[in-house]
């Protein structure tokens, strides 16, 4: 499987090719259908890339100097209120 790039570099030279003003019509036809093909596959990899960016941006914040770890996230309600059963 070719990296975005690439598939990016070879659908700008399909584009480049069918601007040609000497082209022959099958050959520019065949140069679409090659530049649709690349295209719905760049449209995929970028949906799976958004994908992981969205998983990313709703982790939590790693532990940081400034984000010190929660602990009452795991102490019973008694603690809290003073009180212990």
């Amino acid at each position: 499987m070719n990296t975005f790039e690439e598939n990016l570099k070879k659908l700008e030279e399909l584009t480049i090719d069918i601007k040609r003003p000497d082209i022959a019509l099958e050959d520019a036809l065949k140069d679409f259908e090659q530049g649709i093909s690349l295209a719905k596959g760049m449209e995929k990899q970028l949906d799976q890339i958004e994908g992981k960016i969205q998983i990313l941006m709703t982790e939590p914040v790693p532990m940081e100097k400034d984000n010190p770890p929660q602990m009452d996230l795991f102490s019973d309600d008694s603690e809290l209120n003073g009180t212990r059963k």
